[in-house]
């Protein structure tokens, strides 16, 4: 357990090491605590820090004074420091070996229950998300929401993809976590501000940085955040990228430390799949090819929902009396029924039915073999 002490030292280091948390990791490692490095003798820190003079003379007593300060700041603000040593700490990131020395979190939910209760997967991409971006990142959001699991959607709080995968997980009651490259008392981009404000008022959900109270936004904190991103999460999904960008080095970031990487294939001659195309070439991530096939990859299973509640799902989506639904009834009556048989029972075109057929499968109710038979999913 971490005492009070203890927090206040490690948020002095982290305070120091932010931009370099190996550096700090290496005195706490040589140390033993953070309280121990304070209390270490200037001359012995000098000569640790030789090759990194212009640390040694920022670990005195005065940086101490400035974290508790902070500590004030951050309790007033409705957040909390947790330490590397906390058990609320989470349990992949500490494993990483570039970790921070601790984090910054703004929840109403108590930062105890907030990392390791449950699996976190990370959704990133580029701000400049296509339709098909936009539609997969959602879809995938919602499968994960339809399991008993019920996993973390972590994600950097941007534009595009980040913002796609938080609100989706807040529309259907996942939790979810924006890993911010600022404090946690800047949002940004400032658009995100009423998100931001609902994540933190959202049971389950927060904002984490490993950034000071009023760090503002620089380039490199945004690469720096996403080894976070990646290492909390136990697998992380690269929905679109182009051949360079943060969601990219996300991605890369979460196979240097053995996680499970995803990514969603798209045209070859489209720019926001050639990030994605790569990866999967270099074999570094696994293709998205469906909704189930992802859930199978993450070994987790949706739950199969009982004929009422299918058609009760479907009528969300098309008009009552549409040829969707009665394609739906008579593929629920019948399992393994082709077009052709469906053409004749519901007195339809042959193209109108395909058409109607693949609608439903690309909402996820359908299946179709190569033979045009016809499964609930």
């Amino acid at each position: 357990m971490e005492d009070e002490k203890e927090t206040l030292c490690l948020c002095a280091l982290n305070r120091i090491f932010c931009y370099e948390p190996v550096v700090g990791l290496r005195l706490l490692e040589y140390f033993g605590t953070a309280a121990a490095v304070f209390e270490a003798p200037s001359g012995q820190l000098g000569g640790l820090l030789h090759a990194r003079p212009e640390y040694a003379g920022k670990i005195h007593r005065g940086a101490l004074a400035e974290s508790a300060r902070e500590l004030e700041s951050v309790e007033r603000l409705g957040g909390r420091f947790v330490g590397l040593h906390s058990p609320a700490y989470p349990q992949l990131l500490r494993e990483c070996p570039d970790r921070p020395l601790g984090l910054y979190v703004r929840s109403q939910t108590p930062v105890e229950d907030l990392f390791n209760s449950r699996e976190a997967i990370a959704f990133v991409g580029t701000r400049d998300l296509s339709s098909y971006g936009r539609e997969w990142c959602g879809n995938l959001v919602s499968t994960l929401s339809e399991t008993s699991a019920k996993p973390l959607i972590v994600s950097g709080l941007a534009f595009g993809i980040d913002y796609v995968a938080h609100t989706t997980a807040l529309t259907l009651s996942l939790p979810t976590v924006g890993v911010m490259a600022t404090g946690i008392d800047r949002i940004y981009p400032s658009r995100h501000e009423s998100l931001a404000e609902r994540m933190v008022c959202t049971p389950g959900c927060a904002l984490v940085s490993c950034y000071p109270l009023g760090t503002a936004p620089l380039a490199n904190q945004f690469l720096s955040r996403n080894r976070i991103i990646a290492g909390m999460s136990r697998a992380t999904v690269l929905v679109e990228s182009k051949i360079r960008g943060g969601g990219l080095i996300t991605a890369r970031h979460a196979y240097s430390y053995d996680r499970d990487v995803y990514a969603l294939p798209g045209r070859v001659d489209d720019v926001r799949s050639q990030g994605c195309n790569r990866l999967i070439r270099d074999k570094i991530a696994e293709p998205v090819i469906s909704r189930e096939d992802f859930l199978d990859k993450l070994g987790l299973k949706a739950p199969r929902l009982r004929k009422q509640d299918v058609l009760g799902k479907a009528a969300g989506l098309f008009p009552d009396g549409s040829l969707e639904l009665a394609v739906l009834k008579a593929v629920l009556a019948e399992r393994g029924i082709d077009i052709r048989t469906l053409c004749a029972r519901t007195d339809r075109p042959y193209a109108e039915v395909i058409a109607a057929a693949l609608a439903l499968e690309s909402e996820g109710f359908l299946s179709m073999d190569i033979l045009q038979r016809c499964s609930v999913v």
